[in-house]
Protein backbone atom coordinates (compact mmCIF):
# COMPACT_ATOMS: atom_id res chain seq x y z
CA UNK A 1 0.00 0.00 0.00
CA UNK A 2 1.28 3.75 -0.96
CA UNK A 3 1.90 6.18 1.31
CA UNK A 4 -0.33 8.92 1.78
CA UNK A 5 0.84 11.55 -0.96
CA UNK A 6 0.44 15.88 0.13
CA UNK A 7 1.08 18.06 -2.31
CA UNK A 8 2.61 21.01 -0.44
CA UNK A 9 2.07 24.69 -2.00
CA UNK A 10 3.59 27.60 -0.96
CA UNK A 11 6.19 30.15 -2.41
CA UNK A 12 8.57 30.13 0.49
CA UNK A 13 10.93 27.95 -0.23
CA UNK A 14 11.61 27.49 4.05
CA UNK A 15 8.50 26.69 4.50
CA UNK A 16 8.49 23.97 1.63
CA UNK A 17 11.38 22.88 3.68
CA UNK A 18 10.15 22.67 7.13
CA UNK A 19 6.92 20.64 5.52
CA UNK A 20 8.56 18.60 3.67
CA UNK A 21 10.49 17.39 6.45
CA UNK A 22 7.50 17.16 8.96
CA UNK A 23 5.55 15.43 6.54
CA UNK A 24 7.96 12.81 5.46
CA UNK A 25 8.78 12.10 8.75
CA UNK A 26 5.33 11.33 9.60
CA UNK A 27 5.81 8.58 6.24
CA UNK A 28 3.67 10.50 3.92
CA UNK A 29 5.11 11.28 0.56
CA UNK A 30 5.79 14.66 -0.34
CA UNK A 31 5.03 16.94 -3.72
CA UNK A 32 5.76 21.12 -3.41
CA UNK A 33 4.66 23.05 -5.60
CA UNK A 34 5.77 27.23 -5.56
CA UNK A 35 3.16 28.26 -7.56
CA UNK A 36 -0.43 28.12 -8.16
CA UNK A 37 -0.45 27.12 -11.75
CA UNK A 38 1.90 24.44 -10.80
CA UNK A 39 -0.48 23.08 -7.72
CA UNK A 40 -3.13 22.79 -10.16
CA UNK A 41 -1.05 20.73 -12.71
CA UNK A 42 0.43 18.57 -10.08
CA UNK A 43 -3.22 18.11 -8.33
CA UNK A 44 -4.50 17.34 -12.01
CA UNK A 45 -1.69 14.48 -12.67
CA UNK A 46 -0.54 13.30 -9.61
CA UNK A 47 -3.55 11.98 -7.86
CA UNK A 48 -2.31 13.62 -4.41
CA UNK A 49 -4.71 12.81 -1.34
CA UNK A 50 -4.60 16.02 0.58
CA UNK A 51 -3.25 19.31 -0.57
CA UNK A 52 -1.59 22.10 2.30
CA UNK A 53 -2.11 24.97 -0.23
CA UNK A 54 -1.12 28.86 1.02
CA UNK A 55 -3.20 31.50 0.03
CA UNK A 56 -0.23 34.22 -1.17
CA UNK A 57 1.03 32.86 -4.29
CA UNK A 58 3.30 34.54 -7.59
CA UNK A 59 0.95 33.61 -10.40
CA UNK A 60 -2.79 32.87 -9.44
CA UNK A 61 -3.88 32.79 -5.89
CA UNK A 62 -4.80 30.15 -3.22
CA UNK A 63 -8.68 31.05 -4.21
CA UNK A 64 -8.23 30.47 -7.76
CA UNK A 65 -6.52 26.78 -6.80
CA UNK A 66 -9.41 25.80 -5.25
CA UNK A 67 -12.00 26.54 -7.66
CA UNK A 68 -9.69 24.75 -10.69
CA UNK A 69 -9.05 21.81 -8.06
CA UNK A 70 -13.29 21.95 -7.21
CA UNK A 71 -13.65 21.38 -11.00
CA UNK A 72 -11.94 18.05 -11.43
CA UNK A 73 -11.59 16.86 -8.25
CA UNK A 74 -14.62 17.72 -5.69
CA UNK A 75 -13.54 15.17 -2.62
CA UNK A 76 -9.92 15.79 -2.07
CA UNK A 77 -9.33 17.16 0.85
CA UNK A 78 -7.45 21.08 1.20
CA UNK A 79 -6.38 22.58 3.88
CA UNK A 80 -5.28 26.12 3.85
CA UNK A 81 -2.61 28.20 5.15
CA UNK A 82 -3.94 31.65 5.82
CA UNK A 83 -2.12 34.08 7.94
CA UNK A 84 -3.82 36.35 10.47
CA UNK A 85 -5.81 39.11 9.59
CA UNK A 86 -7.25 37.22 6.48
CA UNK A 87 -10.34 36.22 7.62
CA UNK A 88 -12.21 37.24 4.82
CA UNK A 89 -9.83 35.02 2.50
CA UNK A 90 -10.08 32.45 4.97
CA UNK A 91 -13.59 32.16 4.99
CA UNK A 92 -14.16 32.60 1.29
CA UNK A 93 -11.30 29.64 0.55
CA UNK A 94 -13.70 27.57 2.88
CA UNK A 95 -17.09 28.71 0.87
CA UNK A 96 -15.43 27.73 -2.01
CA UNK A 97 -14.61 24.04 -1.28
CA UNK A 98 -11.42 24.50 1.19
CA UNK A 99 -11.82 21.88 4.04
CA UNK A 100 -10.24 23.29 7.22
CA UNK A 101 -7.65 25.64 7.76
CA UNK A 102 -4.15 26.52 9.90
CA UNK A 103 -3.03 30.43 11.07
CA UNK A 104 0.72 31.35 10.23
CA UNK A 105 2.71 31.05 11.53
CA UNK A 106 1.71 27.69 13.23
CA UNK A 107 2.62 24.87 15.33
CA UNK A 108 3.97 21.86 13.05
CA UNK A 109 1.98 19.35 15.56
CA UNK A 110 -1.29 21.13 14.77
CA UNK A 111 -0.76 21.07 11.12
CA UNK A 112 0.18 17.38 11.24
CA UNK A 113 -3.41 17.08 13.19
CA UNK A 114 -5.28 19.09 10.97
CA UNK A 115 -3.60 16.74 7.62
CA UNK A 116 -4.83 13.44 9.80
CA UNK A 117 -8.16 14.88 10.22
CA UNK A 118 -8.42 15.79 6.66
CA UNK A 119 -7.34 12.31 5.39
CA UNK A 120 -10.08 10.68 7.70
CA UNK A 121 -12.84 12.98 6.24
CA UNK A 122 -11.66 11.30 2.89
CA UNK A 123 -11.71 7.86 4.17
CA UNK A 124 -14.96 8.65 5.20
CA UNK A 125 -16.06 10.64 2.31
CA UNK A 126 -14.89 7.38 -0.37
CA UNK A 127 -17.04 5.28 1.96
CA UNK A 128 -20.30 7.45 2.95
CA UNK A 129 -22.19 5.29 0.47
CA UNK A 130 -21.86 2.61 2.88
CA UNK A 131 -22.64 4.60 5.76
CA UNK A 132 -26.63 5.10 4.85
CA UNK A 133 -29.09 6.87 6.76
CA UNK A 134 -27.47 6.17 10.19
CA UNK A 135 -24.22 8.20 10.99
CA UNK A 136 -22.90 7.18 14.51
CA UNK A 137 -20.57 9.99 16.31
CA UNK A 138 -19.64 8.61 19.57
CA UNK A 139 -22.24 8.31 21.61
CA UNK A 140 -24.69 10.62 19.08
CA UNK A 141 -27.04 8.55 16.86
CA UNK A 142 -28.63 10.53 14.15
CA UNK A 143 -30.90 8.64 11.99
CA UNK A 144 -31.40 10.90 9.31
CA UNK A 145 -34.64 8.92 7.77
CA UNK A 146 -36.40 9.20 10.29
CA UNK A 147 -35.21 12.19 11.72
CA UNK A 148 -34.50 11.16 15.16
CA UNK A 149 -31.56 10.99 17.27
CA UNK A 150 -30.27 9.62 20.42
CA UNK A 151 -27.39 10.33 22.76
CA UNK A 152 -26.32 7.41 24.72
CA UNK A 153 -29.07 4.98 24.16
CA UNK A 154 -31.65 8.21 24.80
CA UNK A 155 -33.98 9.46 22.31
CA UNK A 156 -33.01 13.70 22.12
CA UNK A 157 -36.03 15.64 21.13
CA UNK A 158 -35.08 18.79 18.29
CA UNK A 159 -36.97 20.87 16.31
CA UNK A 160 -36.77 20.59 12.56
CA UNK A 161 -34.53 23.29 12.33
CA UNK A 162 -32.28 22.05 14.94
CA UNK A 163 -32.03 18.51 13.43
CA UNK A 164 -30.93 20.06 9.82
CA UNK A 165 -28.37 21.86 11.92
CA UNK A 166 -26.95 18.84 13.29
CA UNK A 167 -27.55 16.80 10.13
CA UNK A 168 -25.41 19.23 8.30
CA UNK A 169 -22.80 19.41 10.39
CA UNK A 170 -22.62 15.54 11.27
CA UNK A 171 -22.04 14.60 7.56
CA UNK A 172 -18.99 16.24 7.68
CA UNK A 173 -17.49 15.22 11.39
CA UNK A 174 -13.89 17.35 11.13
CA UNK A 175 -14.41 19.58 8.40
CA UNK A 176 -15.58 23.51 8.59
CA UNK A 177 -18.55 24.79 8.06
CA UNK A 178 -18.90 29.03 7.28
CA UNK A 179 -21.86 30.35 8.44
CA UNK A 180 -22.84 30.83 4.70
CA UNK A 181 -22.28 27.36 3.79
CA UNK A 182 -24.36 26.18 6.56
CA UNK A 183 -27.29 28.23 5.88
CA UNK A 184 -27.72 28.14 2.76
CA UNK A 185 -27.91 23.86 3.36
CA UNK A 186 -30.24 24.22 6.26
CA UNK A 187 -32.64 27.05 5.12
CA UNK A 188 -31.59 27.17 1.12
CA UNK A 189 -30.99 30.38 1.16
CA UNK A 190 -27.38 31.75 1.66
CA UNK A 191 -29.22 34.92 2.78
CA UNK A 192 -32.29 33.75 4.91
CA UNK A 193 -30.10 34.15 8.20
CA UNK A 194 -27.41 35.70 9.06
CA UNK A 195 -24.56 35.09 11.28
CA UNK A 196 -26.59 36.63 15.19
CA UNK A 197 -29.52 34.49 14.15
CA UNK A 198 -27.29 30.87 13.48
CA UNK A 199 -25.30 31.38 17.11
CA UNK A 200 -28.81 31.39 18.34
CA UNK A 201 -30.05 28.18 16.76
CA UNK A 202 -26.72 26.60 17.27
CA UNK A 203 -27.19 27.77 21.04
CA UNK A 204 -30.27 25.97 21.08
CA UNK A 205 -28.91 23.07 19.35
CA UNK A 206 -26.29 22.55 22.23
CA UNK A 207 -28.74 22.77 24.79
CA UNK A 208 -30.31 19.57 23.27
CA UNK A 209 -27.08 17.44 22.81
CA UNK A 210 -24.18 18.74 25.08
CA UNK A 211 -23.38 17.86 28.96
CA UNK A 212 -22.30 21.15 28.91
CA UNK A 213 -23.38 23.60 26.33
CA UNK A 214 -20.35 26.36 27.65
CA UNK A 215 -17.90 23.55 27.00
CA UNK A 216 -19.36 21.29 23.71
CA UNK A 217 -18.46 18.24 23.38
CA UNK A 218 -19.78 18.18 19.37
CA UNK A 219 -20.48 21.74 18.13
CA UNK A 220 -17.33 23.54 18.09
CA UNK A 221 -17.63 27.43 17.30
CA UNK A 222 -14.39 28.66 14.44
CA UNK A 223 -14.39 32.40 15.84
CA UNK A 224 -15.21 34.69 12.92
CA UNK A 225 -15.74 31.41 10.91
CA UNK A 226 -18.46 29.07 11.35
CA UNK A 227 -18.67 25.91 13.13
CA UNK A 228 -16.87 22.54 13.28
CA UNK A 229 -17.97 18.96 14.14
CA UNK A 230 -15.90 16.75 15.99
CA UNK A 231 -16.10 14.69 18.93
CA UNK A 232 -13.89 15.89 21.90
CA UNK A 233 -13.58 14.28 25.18
CA UNK A 234 -15.67 15.14 27.50
CA UNK A 235 -14.19 18.67 29.56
Amino acid sequence: MRPRRILVVDDEPAVLRALRVALESQGYGVIVAQGGEQAVRHAAADGPDLIVLDLGLPDIDGLEVIRRVRSFASALPILVLSAWGEDRSKVEALDLGADDYVVKPFAVPELLARVRVGLRHAQRSEGAGHEGARLERGPLVVDTAAHRVWLRGREVSLTRTQFSLLECLARRPGRVMTHRAIVSEVWGDPGAADAQNLRAFISQLRRRIEDDPARPRFVHTEPGVGYRFELRDAP
